[in-house]
């Protein structure tokens, strides 16, 4: 399947490597704008390329600030934005000022704008009071929250609402509850706010989002069930172009784009590389690929393997927590206490100590490392998240080397890792 994505990139170069979208369009970019506002049943009017996700986010929240400005009756107070707590949607100043990730944001702390303020993430496993609160109630907590934040801020000033469907890097692969997004969407229409979806990890099949009679070929997470809402604003990158090369999207509703097309007619932002042709063509045939070989429908059936394998070879790990995903995108996440649910310190560096051992001989398996989810700072999970072309072998094979790693540094550091009990965080016999 790469040599394909080579073989096109190459046509490519043969016809035009790179023009300025400012004055010219290219083949390459049209056709991948309609293969993705075709994957979106058409919810979707317009799509802008440009080469990373902080940019796409970065794009997203100047389209947003632009709507408001441009719609009758003009609305130019909405300048805040509100995301949630342990966010994280980029590095560019703008991304970051919006993103809850403190860590990641202590250093430019200063340079970030404040008109950006946080509510709590839909994150069940530390979230819901206690066992006996149902999802519904704690999604009425939730949206609750969110209103009041609304209040506070005034309704008429926030612009947007950014959340990721399923959040990646900042929690672990973390799955909204049902009925959270649509609670979500109600509280922004309610106020006349927009809805950004950042699928920058989590989009372009990720997640394999289910079937249904509205969406028979679901590519987005937002289409799946569990989300069940369509945003007005949408970001896509990693599972875009595949990493053949730098590729990334923003796609806007018919709502939004009417609004510019009534006013201005034009976005008024602009990348030296947007739709970058031979980034365009690598990406429609990363897409094309995907969509010929049902890859989508492999992401499901490899991915409910994987989630029931881990959970069979790690759920009693004493320092397993929780073990959560969908599709090929699933997070471990480590607690020196499994029935508290206290987390280790920041200075034991737990996901990072198993990265890094997973990488040595003889293991060779990169088990993405990441934490700040309890408190901003605390906290440690691993993401996996194999290729959409895995095999069953491949998956097992995935699952046997992650319980091998995390087992040998436990074992390997048993002594830097006791339980509040008094007993070492060690082998759990398998």
């Amino acid at each position: 399947m790469s040599g394909k994505v080579r073989e096109a990139i190459n046509d490519q170069m043969k016809s035009v490597s790179y023009c300025h979208s400012l004055f010219y369009a290219t083949s390459a970019a049209e056709h991948l704008a309609k293969l993705l506002i075709d994957s979106t049943g058409g919810e979707m009017a317009r799509a802008f390329f440009i080469s990373s996700g902080s940019e796409a986010i970065e794009a997203a929240l100047k389209l947003a600030r632009q709507y408001h400005l441009e719609k009758k009756p003009s609305e130019p107070r909405r300048t805040q934005f509100i995301a949630r707590q342990q966010s994280y949607h980029g590095t560019t100043l703008g991304a970051l000022a919006v993103g809850g990730h403190v860590a990641r944001r202590a250093l430019f702390e200063p340079l970030l704008s404040e008109n950006n303020s946080r509510v709590s993430p839909c994150y069940s496993y530390r979230g819901m009071q206690n066992a006996n609160e149902s999802e519904d109630s704690y999604v009425r907590r939730l949206e609750a929250e969110l209103d009041a934040e609304f209040q506070r801020l005034g309704p008429a000033n926030v612009a947007a609402f950014v959340a990721e469907p399923v959040v990646g890097a900042a929690l672990g692969c973390v799955l909204p509850v049902k009925g959270y997004f649509e609670a979500v969407r109600r509280v922004c229409d309610r106020y006349g706010a927009l809805l950004i979806l950042d699928e920058i990890m989590c989009g372009s099949g990720r997640i394999g989002p289910v079937p249904t009679a509205r969406y028979p070929k679901p590519l987005h997470a937002w289409q799946d069930p569990l989300v069940g809402v369509v945003p007005d604003i949408m970001t896509v990158a990693k599972g875009l172009g595949g990493g053949y090369m730098p590729i990334a999207a923003m796609l806007a509703n018919h709502r939004v784009m009417d609004a510019l097309q009534h006013g201005s007619g034009s976005f008024g932002h602009g990348q030296t590389y947007q739709g970058h042709p031979l980034a365009c063509r690598a990406a429609l045939e990363v897409q094309r690929i995907i969509q010929e070989h049902n890859l989508v429908h492999n992401v499901r059936r490899q991915g409910a393997l994987l989630g029931k394998l881990l959970r069979a070879k790690l759920g009693s790990h004493p320092a397993v927590g929780d073990i959560r995903g969908r599709g090929l995108f699933w997070g471990i996440e480590f607690v020196r206490d499994k029935v508290t649910k206290e987390p280790f310190e920041p200075g034991e560096v737990v996901a990072s100590g198993i990265h890094e051992l997973g990488m040595q001989e003889p293991h060779n398996i990169s088990l993405y490392p990441g934490n700040g989810s309890v408190a901003g700072r605390s906290e440690d999970h691993i993401l996996i998240a194999p290729a959409y072309t895995v095999t069953g072998h491949e998956v097992q094979f995935i699952v046997d080397t992650t319980a091998q790693v995390i087992e040998e540094f436990f074992h390997r550091y048993g002594d830097r890792y006791r339980t509040r009990s008094g007993g070492r965080v060690m082998s759990s016999g398998r």
